[in-house]
């Protein structure tokens, strides 16, 4: 399995800069836990398909 980054850019560039304004946080989650740190837990578990604010794919 390998995990890519997304592959619209701009999607890519949008999620980045909020990912860096929220201190590195995902952020589409609400609370600031190790749990919601990016790449975020509940991606990490997955077994495949997009992140939830769909800046990684894993195949």
């Amino acid at each position: 399995m390998s995990i890519k980054l997304s592959e619209d850019k701009e999607l890519v560039q949008e999620i980045r800069e909020k990912i860096k304004e929220n201190g590195g946080y995902c952020p589409c989650k609400i609370e600031k836990t190790d749990d919601t740190k990016c790449m975020c837990k509940e991606f990490r578990e997955q077994e495949g398909g997009e992140c939830h604010c769909g800046l990684y794919v894993k195949e």
